[in-house]
């Protein structure tokens, strides 16, 4: 699976863990040059408090575009600091 934005290729892996139809992928599998840390977090009653990253790729910004969760509740914990994609973020294989 690879995840695109602004015509780059952000994350690719082929062990994605899907989770409410959304791919999460491993934290290895992210160019992190095109992270930058938010300080936005929100709650899921089952998974825990996320973190959010404002995607930054070819002088574009994307605010709070991926989000992943540091510390997730037991049900969650397959995807502890997986990152998963939203707002454009185009998942592809």
């Amino acid at each position: 699976m690879k995840a695109i934005w602004n015509d780059q290729i952000i994350a690719e892996s082929d062990r994605t863990v899907v989770v409410e139809g959304n791919h999460y992928f491993p934290p290895t599998s992210i160019e992190k040059s095109f992270f930058k840390a938010s300080n936005t977090h929100t709650t899921c009653p089952w998974k825990g408090e996320a973190s959010y990253y404002t995607l930054s790729v070819n002088g574009k910004e994307n605010p709070d575009a991926a989000w992943f969760y540091p510390n997730p509740k037991a049900a969650a914990a397959e995807i502890k600091d997986h990152v998963a994609f939203w707002k454009g973020v185009s998942i592809t294989d």
